[in-house]
């Protein structure tokens, strides 16, 4: 069983499932559509063995499947080896506490719910099942999830009312045997501590000695406190709040939690205890925390405004309040964001993966440390790309990891699963640890970042992006998300009263775009004209010729490119991908230094990504223009920070067949490897062997691709190359983008006619981050 998001790899605000308020970028029509289409909700199960034959289905059910049922009732542990128990986790809730909406009840929990089983799935590999309870009775709840037991290998409590989710975990946690935990308390109080190990280290002051002002006392802060104690805060120096001001014992409405931190102390408000205080962490509301408040504080004050959307106090206003502060939010967009998602899938993951009894302290320090000491080792290119920071470092600014590095997983599963080991609560050992760090490596298949790293990137740096065909409804659909999600500034080509009809029957909102008529601008066109004149005047075009050309939108805006009044263009959705291209190869041109251009086309699969070329621009290439086409493609590959490991597909493999067409794919190896020895590239071969490394071990071990995952394929033709990516793409399992367009002096890339709306808007993102990079280039 596996869970499959819709479309998860493009759009990096997945992260905000875990705190579901509507984020300002994220437009309702949008989020609603995205949950009904093309199918209902975000998950589903599919197997994952053989199920096409008779046979099949035999041993997937009656008969077959008797023998695992008797081998486990001779011993209920080998449910582990037989189901999927073991990779199996049960997201539960009752709705009472879904933060940011409240009491919404079980049934308007489950897209929340559907959320976190997605985020299990796309950061560890865990399958879940997510379970609403109708029910706000703690006994009725235990016993539920109880008898549920045989069906999980773990089980993630989630948005339950305080004081309730305290009672319930506590009595789940003895009753049953498998590991429990409640991720609103833990999982934040996790990410919260190992920010806050960094940043007394940052601020040079002792845990055992600061003054903390805990602003909210509902499960995540009370959750937090205690952790924060047992990692050395002085429960005395510790001031909580809640709604009704500092917990005192003088105060005669505190239940049970609440007395756990209450002070002998005459201070009742917010400001009062923040006189002198050294921390603030916030787990309460927006906007509550004034200039003056922060001003009170002592030297280098540590501030974790927490609340979402609107954090305790504005990030920008308590920087310029005091240029000493070190702070943290919950938020993507200001550093040190404390995201949940750092910590839950990867501490069941190691919890799993021991088949562990529980989730215990140890456990959960483990997890601190480990995310704590990953701040401070050298932040990998992969992470400084996606979030544009060449000098990411520990410090002030970079006190936790980003929930984009790929080493979460193989950092904090692996120290949560040997704290489980030496305290005494895995049942099932890791003997090798290299083993098995590889294992989580090859599970997720982390090449699949790529696209949300690009998207990252993108709107760290937005560039002016022109749609020529502005009056088609995916490009205008497409142009509400680049915009909602900040990665390009849009101008549109067309007539401006048709694209605004189009906009308001469809409720697009693109309230900064700019909107250019060709028709309506002689004086550019005329300058444009010029400009391709100059470029072709002997080549066949007139001044006058040149200049008419300049009314037809694909000129003009590739024309707006070239003379720096846009930095990208994005267009073919409506045109034949070889005119458009003509057009753009006659304003714009080839980079310097190549005579040649290419088509490329990434495939984001489960096994890791794919780059293939050329399936769109050179129809039956020689050697030599091959050499071009894996020079182009390679460094595009370099680019987003991955080795190209390039073989060159055939239907021979290593001369078993001399034929024009394979040899030319033999000799542009032959060159490639003389002009670039460290370059991995081979062939020819054929395609299952180069993606099965140990199959061409096997057969072909002196090959430079023996024992090599292969992440580059070049095709001979553009038949072969393009009826390839056609068939992945329409037997599904894979997504598609592209196509991408190569060697071009300016960022341009030519859609294929039709593009879906997802396709349109991942090319746009690849755009804007090559117009980063050429911009840098020159």
């Amino acid at each position: 069983m596996s869970a499959t998001a819709f479309g998860y790899l493009v759009y990096l605000p997945l992260l905000a499932i875990c705190r579901p308020h509507m984020s300002k970028n994220i437009r309702e029509r949008e989020a609603l559509n995205y949950h009904e289409l093309p199918r209902p909700g975000k998950i589903e199960v599919t197997p994952t063995k053989p199920t096409n034959t008779q046979r099949d289905l035999a041993l997937a059910y009656s008969p077959g499947v008797a023998e695992p049922c008797k081998k486990i009732a001779e011993e209920e542990s080998e449910v582990y080896r037989y189901t999927s128990k073991g990779n199996l986790v049960a997201v539960i809730s009752n709705g009472t506490a879904v933060l940011g909406l409240g009491d919404i009840g079980p049934s308007a929990s489950k897209p929340v719910m559907e959320g976190k089983g997605v985020l299990f799935k796309v950061f560890a590999d865990i399958d879940v099942f997510d379970l609403e309870l109708n029910t706000t009775n703690v006994d009725e709840f235990v016993r539920t999830v109880k008898i549920l037991e045989p069906t999980f290998g773990g089980v993630n409590l989630e948005d339950i009312a305080a004081p309730e989710c305290f009672e319930i975990e506590t009595r789940l946690k003895k009753e049953l045997n498998i590991p429990v935990m409640h991720d609103d308390q833990h999982g934040t109080a996790i990410i919260t501590a190992a920010a806050m190990i960094n940043a007394l280290e940052i601020a040079n002051k002792n845990i055992a000695d600061v003054v903390t002002v805990v602003s909210g006392a509902g499960a995540s802060a009370i959750s937090c406190t205690r952790l924060l104690v047992a990692l050395g805060m002085n429960r005395d120096n510790i001031f909580m709040l809640d709604s009704k001001g500092v917990i005192a014992n003088s105060r005669t409405d505190l239940n049970d939690l609440k007395k756990e931190f209450a002070r002998n102390t005459n201070k009742n408000t917010i400001q009062e205890a923040l006189q002198g205080a050294d921390v603030f962490l916030g787990l309460s509301r927006g906007n509550i925390l004034k200039p003056e408040d922060l001003l009170a504080m002592n030297s280098n004050p540590i501030v974790f405004a927490m609340a979402n959307p609107d954090p305790e106090i504005d990030y920008d206003l308590a920087i310029q309040t005091r240029k000493d502060v070190i702070m943290a939010t919950g938020r993507s967009d200001h550093p040190n964001q404390v995201n949940n998602v750092l910590g839950f899938p990867f501490i069941f993951r190691g919890a799993l993966d021991v088949r562990a009894t529980e989730i215990n302290e140890e456990m959960k320090l483990a997890a601190v440390m480990a995310i704590a000491e990953l701040a401070k080792k050298p932040v990998p290119d992969l992470v400084k790309m996606a979030y544009k920071h060449k000098d990411m470092m520990f410090g002030k600014n970079y006190i936790i990891p980003k929930p984009l590095d790929p080493r979460l997983i193989n950092t904090v599963a692996p120290a949560v699963a040997k704290a489980a080991m030496k305290s005494g609560v895995a049942q099932l050992p890791i003997a090798n640890w290299q083993l098995y760090e590889q294992e989580l490596m090859q599970r997720m298949g982390l090449d699949n970042q790529l696209i949300r790293v690009v998207m990252n990137r993108a709107r760290r740096d937005p560039k002016r992006l022109v749609f020529p065909e502005g009056d088609n409804l995916n490009i205008l659909q497409a142009a509400q998300v680049l915009h909602d999600d900040g990665i390009a500034h849009i101008t549109l080509l067309g007539s401006e009263p048709k694209i605004r009809r189009l906009m308001a029957e469809h409720g697009i909102d693109l309230p900064d775009v700019k909107i250019i008529n060709p028709l309506e601008h002689p004086q550019q066109r005329e300058a444009y004209g010029k400009m391709l004149f100059e470029k072709r005047q002997r080549k066949g075009y007139t001044l006058n010729e040149a200049e008419r050309k300049m009314k037809i939108r694909d000129f003009f805006g590739l024309a707006m490119v070239e003379m720096g009044h846009a930095d990208c263009i994005v267009t073919g959705q409506t045109k034949k991908y070889s005119e458009v291209l003509t057009s753009a190869l006659q304003i714009i041109g080839p980079r310097k230094g190549t005579n040649r251009v290419s088509g490329m086309y990434i495939i984001l699969t489960k096994k890791g990504i794919l780059f293939l070329g050329d399936p769109t621009v050179n129809v039956n290439p020689d050697s030599e223009t091959i050499v071009k086409i894996a020079e182009l493609m390679a460094n595009a590959v370099k680019r987003f920070n991955i080795e190209p490991r390039i073989a060159m597909l055939s239907y021979s493999n290593f001369g078993s067949s001399a034929t024009s067409s394979t040899s030319k794919m033999a000799k542009a190896v032959k060159i490639l490897q003389e002009k670039y020895p460290d370059l991995l590239v081979d062939g020819e071969m054929q395609a299952n062997f180069a993606l099965n490394k140990e199959l061409i071990n096997s057969h072909f071990p002196f090959s430079t691709l023996s024992n090599k995952k292969v992440n580059t394929l070049i095709f001979p033709n553009l038949s072969a190359g393009n009826i390839s990516y056609k068939l992945l793409q329409e037997l599904g399992g894979v997504e598609a983008i592209g196509p991408l367009l190569l060697g071009m002096k300016k960022s341009v890339h030519i859609l294929q006619m039709g593009c879906s709306v997802r396709e349109i808007v991942n090319v746009a993102a690849i755009s804007v981050m090559d117009a980063q990079i050429i911009e840098n280039e020159y």
